[in-house]
């Protein structure tokens, strides 16, 4: 009666160490492997991975015996944070195409709008002057304040961040016309 009962306790555990473990779960969701890396101190690059989770850099260093859902290789090639283009002039032609190109290709993150004009606040007399001077870039204004153009951003979709200050000239014309 014994042997009955311990065979299947055996076979159980003889197929137990049969099956492996599963994979350990990814450390990180990316891992950018063997770039350089500068990191906007004016220090000299140095070659290190990077380890993100989420949208936060977790880790950087040797990350060598670490996993990820992505890797990418960046053998031979320069990684920095986000550039901040603080002169964009990128207000019409993002409306658009929000893929911005132009700045993402060169590491552009953010770009800053308002320089001495801005998309709002806007009078109706501003928007008819708007319509009739747009060259090439043809696009609908459906905004009145600044606030309203960065959401109708927003809802097209771009690649970069963006921030605007209030340009002087506009809140001249605004108020003074």
């Amino acid at each position: 009666m014994r042997r009955v009962h311990v065979l299947p306790i055996v076979f159980l555990l003889a197929g137990a160490g049969c099956s492996s473990p599963p994979p350990p779960a990814p450390t990180f969701d990316v891992i950018v492997r063997g770039g350089t890396v500068y990191d906007g101190s004016g220090a000299p690059g140095r070659r290190v991975d990077i380890g993100i989770t989420g949208d936060r850099i977790t880790r950087i260093g040797d990350l060598a015996g670490e996993s990820a859902q992505t890797t990418v290789d960046a053998a031979g090639k320069a990684v920095a944070p986000g550039f901040i283009n603080m002169l964009s002039w990128a207000t019409e032609s993002l409306l658009v195409d929000g893929r911005s190109q132009g700045d993402i290709r060169q590491g552009v993150t953010l770009e800053i709008f308002g320089e001495g004009s801005s998309m709002g606040p806007l009078s109706d007399t501003m928007k008819k002057r708007m319509v009739e001077e747009m060259g090439d870039i043809k696009y609908a204004i459906t905004w009145t304040t600044l606030a309203e153009y960065l959401k109708e951003l927003e809802r097209r979709g771009v690649s970069t961040n963006v921030a605007s200050f209030i340009g002087a000239t506009t809140i001249r014309e605004h108020v003074i016309g």
